[in-house]
């Protein structure tokens, strides 16, 4: 048991295992924060959400995950701790990363919705409260939206707009604002969620793609007060490379033999077309092959056209075994009605919704687009086709 666990009463939880903590009923929310080197944030950071917690009588946790600190933020958790009886704090023996940092928050928590949020003040948890409203319309997931950005121009925010623009045409969820953390799930959206590299910012994406509704709100961001971004340009080209890999999970992981065989039989045509057309040129012209780039150009067209095809069977076989070995479906059941509803109803795997927060199944229907933009005034929200 850490230190940290031993301070707020509670044992550590076992994040190594397969299965995560099961919900407390008792609690609606549980507040995800990764912290790096945040240390003179962490005293303001936990009076506002404390404030929060008292006046909206929430039944919360606050998880902050510190991700390898080595400013004294160590040394101030226990004393967090025992002041406010709502947080949690788990130590990461090094630095893996606010990705790394955020699933080990996801898999300790134990709230029925889940927000996460940055450690550096400049999320505004006075937005939390419009956040459940959302999710509590029956919505999966609400993307926070740093409309009024309070970020440096050049290193920030343009190439924040460019890489959520290439995100949103390539994957065709028109959010504005991927990177902001302040976000709100349902616990079941991220139950089977696993996340790597920069994958953290993606859940939205994930979660429209398997047919969940996802809605924008714009919230408050506030400039920072302490410290400096642990962030610049290289993170852009990391969060494009990870994009390659969403495309690719989303679009072509139940059947990759398509992303690899099409163009692995257009090589193989090319070089097969290409390796005629030589082939009568040689017979009824006499043309000299040994000396010609063209004859080589179509052996390699071919061996690539053979080798991607192979590859796609090869990439078959694993995706069957990885679904097969760990009893993974290639769908989800969003509900059943019926005689066998009534009895699965029963089912003590059945998540309870928050008190505060109605299930989906006794809510209005949302919109049928996958991504709802909330206005900032009272109005309609708009749902522009996916």
């Amino acid at each position: 048991m850490s230190a940290i666990a031993q301070a707020a009463g509670q044992p550590a939880p076992d994040l190594g295992s397969a299965d995560p903590p099961a919900i407390n009923p008792a609690l609606q929310l549980s507040i995800i924060i990764p912290a790096f080197n945040e240390v003179e944030s962490l005293v303001p950071l936990c009076d506002e959400l404390h404030q929060l917690i008292d006046e909206r009588q929430y039944r919360a946790e606050v998880i902050i995950v510190d991700d390898g600190s080595r400013d004294g933020s160590r040394e101030l958790y226990p004393r967090l701790c025992a002041q406010y009886p709502w947080l949690r704090v788990l130590l990461l023996r090094r630095n893996f990363g606010q990705t790394a940092a955020m699933m080990a928050g996801i898999r300790a928590a134990r709230g029925a919705v889940l927000v996460p949020m940055d450690a550096d003040l400049q999320n505004d948890p006075r937005d939390i409260p419009r956040l459940l409203d959302k999710v509590g319309e029956g919505f999966q997931v609400v993307s926070g939206w740093r409309r009024e950005r309070q970020d440096r121009l050049l290193s920030r925010r343009v190439p924040s707009f460019v890489a959520n623009k290439l995100i949103a045409w390539i994957s065709g969820v028109p959010l504005h604002d991927l990177g902001c953390t302040l976000k709100a799930y349902r616990r079941e959206t991220l139950e089977d969620v696993v996340l790597y590299g920069e994958m953290h910012r993606f859940i939205p994406i994930y979660a429209s793609w398997e047919g969940g509704q996802v809605a924008e709100l714009p919230v408050h961001h506030r400039a920072r007060r302490f410290g400096r971004s642990k962030y610049g340009l290289n993170r852009t080209l990391k969060v494009v490379l990870d994009l390659v890999t969403v495309k690719f999970l989303g679009g072509y992981a139940q059947k990759p033999i398509h992303f690899f065989g099409i163009p692995g039989i257009m090589m193989g045509l090319a070089g097969f077309s290409l390796a005629s057309y030589l082939s009568l040129r040689k017979l009824f012209f006499g043309m000299e092959l040994s000396r010609s780039p063209m004859l080589l150009l179509a052996i390699l067209l071919l061996l690539l056209g053979f080798m991607n095809v192979m590859l796609g069977v090869l990439a078959e076989v694993m995706v069957r075994t990885y679904h097969e070995s760990q009893g993974k479906f290639t769908y989800h059941v969003t509900q059943e009605l019926g005689a066998s509803a009534r009895a699965a109803t029963a089912s003590p795997a059945t998540l309870p919704s928050p008190a505060t927060l109605p299930s989906p199944a006794t809510q209005p229907t949302p919109p049928s687009a996958a991504v709802v933009h909330a206005p900032t005034s009272a109005g309609t929200a708009l749902a522009p086709p996916v």
